[in-house]
């Protein structure tokens, strides 16, 4: 990381700013190319590690795309406030906090796993527990990614 002053690596702070973000950008590769998806997620930390928790409609190019290449990257952020230059166009920059993770990623095929990811989903997303069965969790895909390396970085006014 170039920017070591701006390095989060503080457990609980970087538990923050996942909590605090809401869309993950899910990045696979496609031919040689890189192809991203922003998505809804829910997560677990759980023995050092992430897992997220994406999901899907039962087919369609991400999909095939992780049977293709299981390796991923992940990123989110949150809190990005403009911070003003005045009249000097370089002063302008970004108050922000954001992670970038690289996993691997499957499709959950287990009931009771794609249920307690779809929970932990809707919890992330609505603050909110929902009861989901297994008809709900029949009808979407449900990826997990489970993280083997991640940073965190914050720049605070």
């Amino acid at each position: 990381m170039r920017r070591s002053d701006r390095e989060v690596t503080d457990i609980n702070s970087i538990l923050e700013i996942v909590g605090r973000a809401k869309i993950l950008h899910l990045g696979l590769f496609d031919k040689g190319f890189p192809y991203i998806v922003p998505m809804h997620f829910g997560y677990e930390f759980s023995e050092g590690r992430f897992v997220f928790f994406l999901h899907s409609a039962k087919e369609g190019h991400k999909l095939d795309l992780i049977k293709d290449n299981p390796n991923v990257c992940i990123e989110m952020e949150c809190d990005v406030t403009l911070i003003s230059g005045g009249e000097v166009p370089c002063k302008y920059g970004s108050e922000y906090a954001s992670v970038i993770g690289r996993g691997q990623a499957e499709l959950v095929e287990d009931e009771e796993e794609k249920i307690k990811g779809l929970k932990l989903l809707m919890k992330n997303q609505t603050g909110r527990c929902f009861e989901i069965d297994g008809k709900m969790a029949e009808a979407v895909a449900v990826i997990k990614v489970v993280i083997s390396d991640l940073s965190a970085k914050a720049r605070r006014g």
